[in-house]
């Protein structure tokens, strides 16, 4: 299952993802974000359980245009440094 909660906290936004993500909801999460280009955002992978190989790559996308990842899970950043190396 997938989730997202947008929570605003001192005039930001964090974005919380939780569950699975594959590339069925990226164009979800991009919409989201998107959106929110008047504000600093912030996506929170707390309760991120799984993710595939684009959403990897979509990740890698979003930190190297300036979105801040927090709490992402070890495996995740580990697998985004490997795809920054493919590059």
């Amino acid at each position: 299952m997938f989730k997202l909660e947008r929570v605003i906290e001192s005039g930001m936004v964090r974005l919380i993802v939780s569950g699975r993500i594959d590339a069925t909801q990226l164009a979800e999460l991009h919409d989201l974000i998107g959106s929110e280009l008047a504000r600093e955002v912030t996506l929170d992978l707390i309760e991120v359980t799984l993710v595939d190989c684009e959403v990897v790559r979509f990740l890698v996308q979003c930190e190297t245009n300036g979105l801040r990842l927090v709490n992402c899970p070890a495996y995740i950043r580990e697998w985004m440094g490997c795809e920054r190396g493919l590059r």
